[in-house]
């Protein structure tokens, strides 16, 4: 099957037909599909959109359940949390709905925790990280694309060659290298293979 605009978070089925991974949508899978839109809702209360995925998290004065449900906290009204609160020990403290998001000084609203910079991401070696809001998310690196080969899931060499989307002179040979590409001028002509004169 071959998907001439590829399937950036999903799988090519047919002739330009991708099946979308959970959590994207659109002709090439390219779009984060806004969960917290969809009816029913996903969450009871409030819900935050996160790149393929959601989030659920309860209004002031309720508590989040382990099951993502809200229940009633006269108690917790009373500590003004961002994202609701629990009970641990006795002690209330503040809840933040995503692990890539830390209690900020006030311990009350939550702050994002920049997994790439702080080495939290743990992406494959021909991948590179991308922060987002509460998470991150791992993209194949410049160069290569995600194909789904074997039953998995891989970033591989794009071949500019092949696809044409080098910059080579019209009088350059493209040459694919993995995860670039060179040009050399073809014989009777000079230069970087970018220029050929």
């Amino acid at each position: 099957a071959i998907c001439g605009r590829g399937c950036k978070y999903g799988e090519c089925l047919g002739p330009n037909r991708c099946k979308c991974f959970p959590g994207f949508t659109g002709k090439s899978c390219n779009q984060d599909l806004n969960e917290c839109g969809l009816k029913p809702r996903p969450c009871e209360h409030r819900c935050m959109n996160t790149h393929g995925s959601y989030r659920c998290y309860c209004l002031n004065g309720y508590m989040l359940m382990s099951d993502g449900t809200c229940a009633s906290s006269r108690t917790c009204a009373m500590v003004n949390c961002q994202y609701g609160c629990e009970e641990v020990k006795g002690e209330l403290q503040c809840l933040c709905p995503s692990s890539g998001l830390q209690l900020g000084p006030n311990r009350k609203t939550c702050v994002d925790i920049d997994e790439c910079s702080t080495g939290k991401a743990v992406c494959p070696y021909n991948r590179r990280c991308v922060n987002t809001f509460g998470s991150y998310y791992c993209k194949c690196q410049l160069g290569y694309e995600l194909r789904y080969i074997n039953g998995r899931y891989d970033c591989v060499d794009k071949n500019e060659c092949v696809t044409n989307t080098h910059r080579c002179n019209q009088h350059a040979d493209c040459l694919n290298t993995e995860g670039s590409f060179t040009c050399k001028c073809k014989q009777g002509y000079r230069g970087s293979g970018f220029d050929c004169a």
